[in-house]
């Protein structure tokens, strides 16, 4: 897992999706194709920060909610993209300090910064494997997940901003059913994921950026994106918008109650479908 070995598989020479990803929410792990990439989005959608950032906050809250409420203690998370903090291990285990937590992408920048992934409490452990979601069966047999987690116990799947880079030709449903199977009773998915439902124009132009940037995307409806829970039992409030799934401040209140907060983002600006279900 050497470092150099990383940097000479990274291509700078065409923008990738996690780079984009990591210039919405201001990271600074990403080279000038990405950021010539990421601005022609948010020319066509200046939402896409705003996508970004509740995408994380709903991770954030998802992860908090069946730590305390549901007892889970391990999740998978696919598609981690690159490091930024606080990553998914630092807030389980800031509720359960023994959380154990398996990290999985296949972008060798990644891998680079996969460092970052593995600083766990003395309690718990992180580890992170090169694996591709399109592939769930090497993915479920790497031996680095089992040494990690234990898949006798309810473990959570994250799939968070992921399933629409999986088109319908690869088979999503087929592959999130395959994980899932693996996984026992009391177990969890918790996903989010980008749809046209608000502005199917805008996403025609997004589709069309990705696509020929070398990306392929499929951006989902509602209905679509609660095929991915087909037999789990749906958290309340359901399929939502990720800024309404389980808000911190449900009633539009900041922190201590006293004001009303004014700059909610709206529905077409989050763009993004989420959902937590849990597996009977």
């Amino acid at each position: 897992m050497s470092t150099p070995h990383a940097a000479r598989d990274i291509d700078t020479s065409r923008p990738h999706s996690a780079r984009m990803y990591d210039y919405y929410l201001g990271g600074k792990d990403h080279f000038e194709v990405d950021k010539e990439a990421a601005e022609t989005v948010a020319a066509a959608y200046p939402g896409i920060f705003v996508c970004a950032r509740e995408n994380r906050a709903f991770m954030h809250r998802a992860t908090r909610v069946l730590a305390q409420e549901h007892g889970i203690r391990q999740w998978l998370d696919i598609g981690t993209g690159i490091p930024t903090e606080p990553n998914l291990h630092q807030v389980a285990q800031s509720v359960v300090p023994e959380a154990k937590v398996v990290y999985a992408d296949n972008d060798p920048l990644v891998l680079k910064y996969a460092e970052r992934l593995m600083r766990s409490t003395p309690q718990g452990r992180t580890t992170y494997i090169e694996a591709d979601v399109n592939q769930p069966e090497g993915l479920l047999d790497a031996p680095e997940l089992a040494e990690v987690l234990d898949l006798s116990q309810p473990v959570a799947l994250s799939l968070n901003a992921l399933m629409h880079f999986v088109t319908d030709a690869q088979d999503p449903y087929g592959i999130v059913d395959r994980l899932l199977s693996a996984l026992p009773s009391g177990s969890a998915l918790a996903l989010s994921h980008c749809t046209p439902d608000f502005d199917p124009s805008t996403w025609e132009k997004v589709t069309e950026i990705y696509t020929n940037a070398g990306t392929p995307v499929q951006f989902r409806s509602q209905h679509d994106v609660g095929r991915f829970f087909a037999g789990l039992q749906l958290l309340e409030p359901g399929i939502t918008v990720g800024h309404r799934w389980r808000p911190d401040t449900p009633d539009g209140t900041t922190p201590d109650g006293t004001a009303t907060v004014t700059d909610q983002p709206t529905d077409a600006q989050v763009s993004l479908w989420t959902g937590v279900g849990i597996k009977p």
